[in-house]
């Protein structure tokens, strides 16, 4: 073994790999949405708000709120976001790094 890897630097972070795989932005994306979508849920069961009543506050309909939950659909806008985190007494903050 060398030094290097006795150390603990061989490889690389999980960042660098998916940066050299081009998935970066893509993955970074979709992970973000799975949390906002995850959080969402999870306040809503806490405030004991189910979806129907969560799609009348919003007011949409409950097939928009099932898309606006999905993890897997990343086409959700931030206006729409703001609006479900609002509905459940919470506040949509997003920064550049």
């Amino acid at each position: 073994m060398t030094r290097e890897a006795e150390r603990g630097k061989v490889g690389s972070s999980f960042d660098d790999f998916l940066q050299e795989q081009g998935t970066y932005e893509q993955t970074t994306e979709q992970a973000v949405k799975r949390v906002l979508a995850y959080q969402l849920e999870t306040v809503m069961k806490a405030s004991g708000i189910n979806k129907v009543e969560m799609a009348k506050q919003l007011k949409t309909s409950r097939s928009q709120l099932d898309r606006l939950l999905d993890p897997n659909n990343d086409n959700v806008t931030l206006a729409a976001l703001s609006k479900a985190a609002k509905a459940v007494g919470r506040t949509l903050h997003i920064e550049l790094q």
